[in-house]
């Protein structure tokens, strides 16, 4: 399974961003997609994730800003990115649990994402 993210860059405070993430490959299902962040000498967080049948999740930061989507047809995860602040810059990762049959963790390559104040 691959993971091709898009839509990372250089905005201002209180723009938007949408980003992707498209997974290929023998996929038989996708189990859930999730979107992490990391800043610059932190840990990896969790931004939102979004189950196959629903019940997004959110971190507390990006709650009412951020929205997690997914289409399955196309096996994608969007992030839409609103009102964006300074603390939201980092390298964004799609994650994806998904059965080929075998049910296993796979990350993106990393989008980066730059808020200017």
């Amino acid at each position: 399974v691959q993971l091709q993210a898009s839509g990372g860059g250089l905005v201002q405070t209180g723009e938007s961003l949408r980003l992707s993430c498209a997974a290929s490959g023998d996929i038989l299902s996708i189990d859930s997609m999730a979107w992490f962040r990391q800043a610059p000498g932190k840990d990896r967080e969790l931004v939102a994730s979004l189950p196959r049948y629903g019940g997004t999740n959110y971190a507390d930061s990006v709650k009412g800003r951020f929205t997690i989507s997914r289409d399955n047809a196309k096996n994608t995860v969007y992030l839409q990115m609103n009102s964006v602040k300074p603390a939201d810059t980092g390298v964004y990762y799609c994650h994806v649990v998904a059965r080929t049959p075998y049910r296993n963790s796979y990350w993106g390559q990393g989008t980066q994402v730059t808020v200017s104040s």
